[in-house]
């Protein structure tokens, strides 16, 4: 008998594969995924602790999913309700406390053990709060180990996890507490997984990890020392079927000289990358523990245009760290002029309780805060509005992803992670596409099919 799962996915591209691989866990039991909560036999959040008051919405949801719960009871059916991820990982026991009437709680080292996990749940009367289960141990044993073969859903993209955990510990984050140390897949591993997501029909790969570009591992042929990123990229890239690559998140220590080649000698991999700098003034960097200079960063994007002159960066802003002075925010915009970004996530500073930065002094205003990132933000935005309007009129191959709004409308990324949507294309579903730029929206571009068009030579500067 076939169970509705109902998984919510909070957060990073991590979660995301996540989800996707707990889903596949729980589909010999007769789970298939649903897209609400309402009437499903399995609930799971998988939560992210990134995000301000990230507990607290974790909470303010579970309020929510409880009458759900006690309207299947009360119709004699059971809601297991779980909560995974990293709020799990770092509050279990006060999910516990705070919503007794939570069945499992466990970390995303766990989630291959949601099947016995589940019969246990089983077990208990649905009369006992307080019995929920926890699991947010750092297993000795890869959970990759405990895994089924993945499967494609379909849309030609897909994540492969290659790389968990954080040794950087910079000041502001949680992950190296919540996802553990660094660890990183085997290549063997890694590519038999990109060859079986090739066989169903997978194009593009995003390899992902906390610090994805700490990902190392013996060669699988032998020889030549440890295989970096861009090794593994050169092996993935010779996948039949495999088009496109991108990796994320990447950390700018751990840029190699190899892994910048591959920039230049692997054209699968698409000319768009995502580097967090997170500031421009050196000395702010320190107090977060980045490991690099601004000026290191401004080297480090030179090299790569180098190598790829169409090659665009996206990056990770925090304004208002702790000890941030004006002057401090001034070198983070001189940074993003010098620089440049197509894309860029931008925040306020907010504190993650038991790191570093919770406890320093000079934390500033909220007002100021606020000026900050919004004076950031509009530049950002005017980088951006000019990469899109500069790619009107140019050919660019679309991987279509998913349905538009309007019937036959598909909507793609460009190689540059732009979304493109197109009309009358519904048939070129989970196809690479080029597609000749018409309009650059605020948000978006708009494009025609230009079968039989080369796509325009070089690329767009940033």
């Amino acid at each position: 008998m076939t169970k509705k799962l109902c998984i919510k996915t909070y957060g990073c591209q991590m979660n995301v594969y996540d989800s996707a691989r707990m889903a596949d866990v729980l589909a010999p039991l007769g789970y298939a995924p649903v897209d609400g909560p309402e009437d499903a036999d399995m609930v799971i959040l998988n939560t992210c602790h990134i995000r301000e008051k990230a507990a607290e919405k974790v909470f303010s949801e579970l309020g929510r999913l409880r009458h759900e719960k006690a309207r299947k009871e009360e119709a004699g059916g059971r809601m297991v309700l779980a909560v995974a991820g990293c709020v799990a990982q770092a509050e279990g026991a006060e999910i516990l406390r705070r919503a007794p009437y939570v069945d499992i709680v466990l970390g995303p080292h766990t989630y291959h053990r949601l099947p016995e996990m589940v019969a246990r749940a089983a077990r208990v009367a649905p009369s006992r709060p307080g019995a929920g289960l926890l699991d947010t141990e750092f297993p000795v044993e890869p959970k990759f180990d405990h895994l089924p073969s993945p499967s494609s859903d379909g849309t030609g993209s897909a994540f492969l996890s290659i790389q968990e955990g954080c040794d950087k510990f910079c000041t502001f984050c949680v992950v190296p507490y919540t996802r553990g140390a660094e660890y990183s897949r085997p290549p063997s591993d890694v590519l038999d997984e990109a060859r079986i997501l090739a066989g169903g029909g997978v194009r593009e790969i995003t390899l992902i990890g906390q610090n994805v570009n700490a990902w190392h591992g013996e060669p699988t042929k032998g020889g030549g020392g440890d295989w970096g990123l861009g090794g593994l990229i050169r092996e993935v890239a010779a996948i039949e079927g495999i088009e496109r690559i991108r990796y994320t998140t990447s950390h700018p220590a751990d840029m190699d000289e190899d892994l910048i080649a591959a920039h230049r000698d692997v054209p699968q991999l698409m000319p768009f990358l995502h580097l967090p700098v997170q500031s421009g003034s050196d000395r702010i960097l320190a107090a977060m523990n980045r490991r690099h200079t601004a000026d290191d960063y401004r080297a480090l994007a030179e090299k790569l245009r180098i190598a790829r002159p169409d090659l665009a960066l996206s990056s990770d802003f925090i304004v208002g760290f702790p000890g941030e002075t004006d002057a401090d925010f001034e070198e983070t915009l001189s940074l993003v002029r010098d620089v440049g970004f197509i894309q860029a996530y931008s925040f306020k500073y907010s504190p993650r309780p038991g790191t570093p930065a919770a406890m320093m002094e000079g934390q500033v205003p909220e007002p100021v805060m606020a000026e900050r990132l919004a004076t950031l933000q509009e530049i950002l935005g005017r980088q951006q509005d000019a990469f899109n309007r500069a790619c009107v009129g140019r050919v660019l191959p679309v991987l279509f992803d998913r349905p538009g709004r309007h019937p036959g409308q598909l909507v793609g990324r460009s190689p540059y992670m732009q979304p493109v949507h197109a009309d009358g294309v519904a048939s070129r579903y989970g196809e690479v596409v080029d597609l000749k730029i018409a309009e650059a929206l605020p948000n978006s571009l708009s494009g025609v099919p230009a079968d039989g068009a080369e796509a325009a030579a070089g690329g767009v500067s940033a």
